[in-house]
């Protein structure tokens, strides 16, 4: 791609605001001793993967729940607004990048967080990519490091040369994850999009995952 059809990916948006003070402080906070676009992709990665932990129970219809500004400051997220910070933190270095989505079906997830939803597909994850090396490179940071050692999953690593995508197994040999249906890419969330996918699948979520106190289940034990 030339640098024409690269510029919707460096471009702020409104989800992607990577012009923002809370997005530009949590990119330069993590690239501070990195030099050069791949190690600072992949300093970003890991900074978002571990950084915020992963919890599904934050979903919230407010659109504005999902602008990076906003995942910048939060302790917890799920996988959409992740990417979302992934994506814009690497804009505001100068590294395009943008966003991809896909059905992904967990294997491994608990009955109750099964009852909760209906189902073990999960709709719409939500992954960042980045344009390096004259490619795209796929990077996946939903689940953070603590969160993968408490379930005996590996933690997904990044070098920015290969895509970070969901692994088949755990470390016990059961399936983990497996990508059901590819929903694209695009410059900028899809939210309304996003939003009627996730209705049609689940009903409204929001009054269930508020009732739910019990953390992140993920996986069966």
């Amino acid at each position: 791609m030339d640098l024409a059809e690269l510029d919707e990916f460096l471009r702020p948006t409104w989800f992607l605001d990577c012009d923002s003070p809370e997005v530009r402080a949590f990119a330069q906070r993590a690239t501070a001793r990195v030099e050069g676009p791949r190690a600072r992709a992949v300093a970003l990665f890991y900074a978002v993967r571990d950084g915020i932990r992963y919890d599904p129970y934050t979903f919230s219809s407010d659109r504005s729940a999902y602008r990076s500004s906003r995942a910048a400051t939060a302790e917890r997220s799920f996988c959409v607004p992740k990417a979302v910070l992934l994506a814009s933190a690497a804009r505001a270095l100068g590294i395009a990048s943008r966003l991809g989505f896909a059905d992904v079906r967990n294997h491994l997830a608990t009955p109750k967080f099964l009852e909760l939803l209906g189902s073990d597909l999960f709709v719409f994850h939500g992954y960042a990519e980045f344009y390096l090396g004259s490619r795209w490179v796929k990077a996946t940071p939903a689940f953070d490091a603590a969160l993968c050692e408490r379930f005996d999953v590996a933690p997904l690593a990044f070098d920015g040369v290969s895509d970070a995508l969901f692994q088949p197994f755990d470390n016990r040999g059961r399936k983990h994850m497996e990508y059901v249906a590819d929903r694209g890419t695009h410059a900028d969330l899809p939210f309304d999009e996003m939003l009627r996918a996730l209705r049609e699948a689940y009903g409204n979520l929001e009054p269930r995952l508020s009732a739910v106190e019990e953390d992140a289940p993920l996986h069966a034990d």
